[in-house]
């Protein structure tokens, strides 16, 4: 227990003893000051210049070789409660600042007399002002007679901690905080036979300690009757209207004391895989797959099997928890080797000359990072919800890619898996909450040496050669479709944000050519292997990254942009290969129009919406009915709802022609877009901007009686439209009038 030990005597010596010169230090039993914990530490000054300090007390139970350590309240208390007073602030409410990081399981109520209690749970209250500095929590509650805290048990099972304050007449401000220490922690012994020593540990498998029995030391054992304390608890805590219990309200993780009930012993007896050599522990790693070996160098160090015993079983121990009722994979991550004097010429070999230290090894016994660290010290990032088994991944797969891509003799398909394989790390977390500034412990990854010219030139090649394929490489598709949304091997292995380049476009090309086989084939692929990053619908797929990988930009300025005819070009073989869809066009129509008015001198926007209008909205029977017909038969059409998707039509033929106002004075496109703008007044009557359109369009077409009763209508329903909108229009219907228009 290193850390938690280490910890607590830090407290315990913060609180120091003084003495007047004329006072003798009596033997007996002190009792530390409050700490900011809520630590309770007992130092006992024993006969004989002898001391014992006692920090933890409970129940334990003992089960064949396992034993627990229940933790015992100390004194109930487990909130420091602090009134303020202030004169400037209203007596009528009692300002609180509620100093914790989780407000979960929190509830503050109060009573005037005999009332009943009003509770509020604390994660509801709305608070007041900006967060402070602290991360407190600052909200206001009426003032009253009693002032009561819960700490809400996190199952049926555990009772809730209810206190009970007087609030002085004048306090204007209270400031609460949870004493998350006030128990003692729950811990877990195993009692090692072999070794006549009992190892103790956290409930989540940390910072063991070894202790051997007094007797076999022939040291004097002294015995002291420890103090009772009060516990205050109520069991199935609730009041009128509370909300039932829901153990995700808790928001913790499952390395703390409070969030589960273990157990005494694990249901799965887990042991790790620990080898006699070197050779034999890269070749069961290799085997087991997915997994990295983690070689602990400490040879000088005379206790060093000891100490890596102890951190084994009590990683053992803490995998073994996370077993439901049979062993699971995704939990056992990490094999471990303790170095011998017979591995000095590896370490040597590999430039290893920390001691103690920790070596990092892939499958194949290759070298991805090292720590100048001791095991214990790195407890934590060894768990399953720590970051390292990610981090060893992504070095994994990118030194394995570096090895391949410069690798002359490697086969089409070693290539084709090493891009797959590097482009499925987007899907791949490693971050570190918290991280702070490298130190010396931390671990150093490898560095590998691949230039990103000649990266891109095998992908290249790949795209090129497959271009006949007479059906599509799924493992090649995933790849490609990870590579156009930009978060393929360019960011992964070079962190590059990059647009859709030649390649893109081929490999476009590629997608819509099998288009229909992947489909077939997709929903059977993904369900091969969670690991993979499942493949959506094509046509979403091409068109999304069509629209957000087309421009770059850096602090708003436009650092890089894709060949807009290619772009376009590549919309137009989607649609017209009959695989068009709602969410293609609605793309589409997206970079025409944001393209149209520098770069689109052949109005290439209205003459692709004409042809979508014909073929997709243009009806003789009832508008509102065709619109259905297409939000129910089209998939990507469900992503809005039936209100938003009826308005986004309308919208778009009141847009382009919009555009036709603007930027057109062709007679036949002046035509079609009054039947645009009057096809979006027929599903959205009434409209002020919808009007304005059809008046001008009207206007420009010689009708100018029509378009001037047309503008007068959409003025005079200008109520709630913006000032200088309004404005506008009032102007239109004057220039109309007097004929200036």
């Amino acid at each position: 227990m290193r850390n938690f030990l280490s910890g607590t005597l830090v407290l315990f010596f913060v609180t120091s003893f003084s003495f007047a010169q004329n006072q003798t230090l009596e033997k007996g039993s002190y009792l530390s000051k409050d700490n900011d914990q809520g630590l309770k530490i007992k130092l006992n000054l024993l006969e004989n210049n002898k001391y014992e300090m006692v920090f933890l007390e409970g129940d334990y139970e003992v089960k064949e070789d396992s034993l627990l350590l229940k933790g015992k309240n100390r004194d109930g208390v487990v909130f420091d409660v602090d009134y303020t007073y202030d004169k400037s602030e209203s007596a009528g409410k009692l300002k609180v600042k509620f100093a914790e990081s989780l407000y979960y399981g929190f509830y503050i109520g109060t009573q005037n007399g005999s009332d009943p209690v009003q509770y509020q749970k604390i994660s509801d209250i709305e608070v007041v002002g900006d967060p402070s500095a602290d991360s407190s929590l600052n909200f206001e509650i009426n003032h009253a007679q009693f002032l009561y805290l819960v700490y809400e048990g996190y199952d049926s099972n555990t009772p809730s901690k209810v206190l009970k304050y007087e609030i002085p007449a004048k306090a204007t401000g209270v400031a609460i905080k949870y004493q998350p220490y006030s128990d003692n922690p729950e811990l877990k012994g195993f009692f090692d036979k072999k070794k006549n020593e009992l190892v103790v540990f956290e409930i989540s498998g940390k910072n063991p300690l070894t202790f051997q029995n007094a007797k076999a030391l022939n040291k004097e054992s002294v015995k002291t009757k420890l103090l009772p304390l009060e516990n205050k608890s109520i069991t199935d805590w609730t009041y009128p209207g509370k909300e039932p219990l829901l153990t995700e309200d808790w928001g913790v993780g499952t390395d703390s004391v409070a969030t589960a009930v273990y157990d005494l012993a694990p249901k799965v007896n887990f042991k790790l895989k620990v080898e006699k050599s070197l050779a034999d522990a890269i070749k069961v790693t290799k085997a087991t797959g997915d997994k990295f070996l983690i070689v602990y160098n400490d040879i000088n160090n005379k206790s060093a099997q000891d100490d890596f015993d102890a951190f084994v079983i009590a990683q053992e121990v803490s995998i073994g928890y996370n077993f439901y009722d049979a062993y699971d994979a995704q939990y056992d991550r990490f094999n471990y080797y303790l170095a011998t004097k017979s591995d000095k010429a590896w370490l040597k070999k590999n430039k290893i000359t920390d001691s103690p230290s920790i070596i990092v090894l892939d499958e194949n016994g290759a070298v991805l990072a090292t720590a100048k660290s001791t095991l214990v010290d790195k407890t934590d990032m060894f768990s399953y919800y720590g970051s390292l088994f990610n981090k060893f991944k992504k070095t994994y797969a990118k030194n394995n890619f570096a090895k391949i891509i410069t690798n002359k003799k490697a086969s089409d398909a070693e290539l084709i898996k090493a891009f797959n394989d590097v482009a499925a790390l987007g899907n791949i977390s490693d971050y570190d909450y918290g991280t702070e500034e490298p130190k010396e412990g931390d671990f150093k990854f490898i560095k590998f040496d691949l230039d990103k010219k000649e990266a891109q030139q095998a992908w290249d090649k790949i795209i090129v050669t497959h271009q006949k394929d007479a059906k599509p490489n799924m493992i090649l598709v995933e790849a490609i479709l990870q590579e156009i949304k930009s978060v393929g091997f360019n960011k992964q292995v070079f962190s590059v944000d990059k647009v859709l380049n030649d390649t893109d476009f081929k490999s476009i090309d590629y997608l819509i050519k099998h288009y229909d086989a992947i489909e077939a084939l997709r929903t059977e692929y993904n369900a091969q292997d969670e690991s993979r990053v499942a493949i959506g619908n094509i046509n979403t797929e091409i068109s999304t990254a069509l629209q957000n990988n087309t421009s770059l930009y850096v602090d708003e300025n436009t650092e890089a942009k894709s060949d807009s005819e290619k772009v376009m070009e590549t919309y137009k073989k989607l649609i017209s290969s009959g695989k068009g869809n709602f969410d293609s066009y609605r793309n589409y129509f997206y970079y025409l129009a944001a393209h149209a008015v520098n770069e689109d001198v052949g109005n290439t926007y209205l003459r692709e919406f004409d042809a979508y209008f014909n073929k997709v909205l243009a009806t003789q029977e009832n508008v509102i009915q065709r619109l259905d017909e297409i939000y129910s038969t089209d998939v990507t059409a469900s992503y809005f709802d039936w209100k938003e998707f009826k308005e986004y039509h309308t919208n778009l033929c009141n847009d382009v022609a919009w555009y036709t106002v603007l930027h057109s004075n062709d007679a036949g496109s002046i035509k079609k877009a009054i039947i645009w703008s009057e096809y979006s007044l027929v599903v959205k009557k009434n409209d002020p901007y919808y009007l304005d359109t059809l008046a001008q369009l009207y206007y420009k077409d010689g009708q100018k009686e029509r378009a001037i009763k047309m503008q007068q209508h959409a003025v005079e329903l200008s109520k709630d439209v913006e000032e200088e909108t309004k404005i506008e229009m009032q102007e239109t219907l004057v220039k109309m009038q007097n004929g200036t228009y």
